[in-house]
């Protein structure tokens, strides 16, 4: 079978500036988390991965190690399976002897990263039917036909529902069950509420691996905008805020800066702190009640031995 492609790049590339730079003029100012996101960004969040204190990732992979059989018999066979912010490819893996797609569609906005992991899967599952598509989840693209004969599913791990705010991620599923459809699923990872120290030490490595990470973003906003920032000029400023019970990650500015970004000019106060990233947690309970509100009715979950992290089937009606 042949590795299609959808790319909308052009279009993405001018929604992605402007997104940008829209954010750097709100007051407050931040950036969306998926700017992290660039070659040299998605290189330095492989490494965090790997950190002792860095659990989420290696705990949703060990529940998909152990629940894919299960995961399959809940969802069912030949099932077009739709991932937005692929990347790599690489939890899909766990899943597919198991789960047995009729199709993937890998869905990222860095198209040379996503072709390369679209065609390394597909030679290491020759049987696999692989749709890349290089565009944006949250802005209108297309999708090719699916002649297969299950159900299409959304399948969202990581836990990056998380980086959207409750309202910004209710909307976010009313829009997966639309594309989805009545009897359509969303297999996605969710973080769970736990101790703040653990969730501390997550975002805070000994290494300084997310500090670089998260100041790696303004490299990345450098050449989208033709901006000047210097990231040597901003505090790496993480904690939870257990009230709202979110990880939230800044970049504080050392001192008072201009900084230019094409024919924009922004200022930033001393201490002056830009957004990154808010990562939101929490029950099982109160993520179903978020979910239902979009239209989906929670299915199955599975979490780790620990309660740390949950990964949750839904369906569309």
């Amino acid at each position: 079978m042949a590795l299609d492609l959808v790319d909308e790049t052009v279009d993405v590339h001018a929604r992605l500036r402007s997104e940008l730079l829209a954010g750097l003029l709100a007051t407050p100012k931040y950036i969306n988390a998926k700017f992290f996101y660039d070659e040299q960004g998605s290189e330095l969040f492989a490494k965090i991965c790997e950190l002792e204190e860095y659990y989420p990732t290696r705990t949703e992979v060990g529940i998909f190690k152990a629940q894919s059989a299960s995961i399959a018999r809940v969802i069912g066979p030949e099932c077009e399976l739709l991932e937005p912010g692929a990347g790599a490819c690489e939890k899909v893996r766990h899943l597919i002897a198991d789960l047995q797609p009729a199709t993937y569609l890998p869905l990222d906005i860095s198209g040379d990263y996503l072709l390369a992991a679209a065609s390394r899967l597909r030679g290491d599952y020759p049987g696999l039917e692989v749709k890349p598509i290089i565009a944006d989840f949250n802005a209108d693209f297309e999708l090719p036909d699916f002649n297969g004969g299950g159900r299409r599913v959304l399948f969202y791990p990581g836990s990056t529902v998380g980086n959207f705010e409750p309202e910004t991620a209710r909307a976010f599923l009313a829009r997966v069950a639309e594309l989805v459809g009545v009897g359509g699923g969303l297999l996605i990872g969710v973080d769970l509420h736990k101790d703040s120290e653990v969730l501390h030490a997550a975002y805070n490595d000994a290494q300084g691996v997310t500090a670089a990470f998260n100041r790696n973003i303004l490299h990345h906003a450098n050449r989208l905008l033709d901006a000047d920032f210097d990231p040597g000029l901003f505090d790496h400023v993480t904690f939870y805020n257990e009230e709202e019970r979110r990880i939230e990650m800044h970049l504080e500015s050392q001192l008072e800066q201009s900084v230019r970004c094409g024919d924009t000019e922004l200022q930033f106060a001393e201490g002056e702190r830009l957004l990154t990233e808010y990562s939101y947690k929490y029950s099982l309970e109160d993520f179903s009640r978020l979910a239902a509100t979009a239209g989906f009715t929670p299915r199955a979950a599975w979490v780790d031995d620990q309660g740390w992290f949950s990964v949750q089937y839904f369906e569309v009606g």
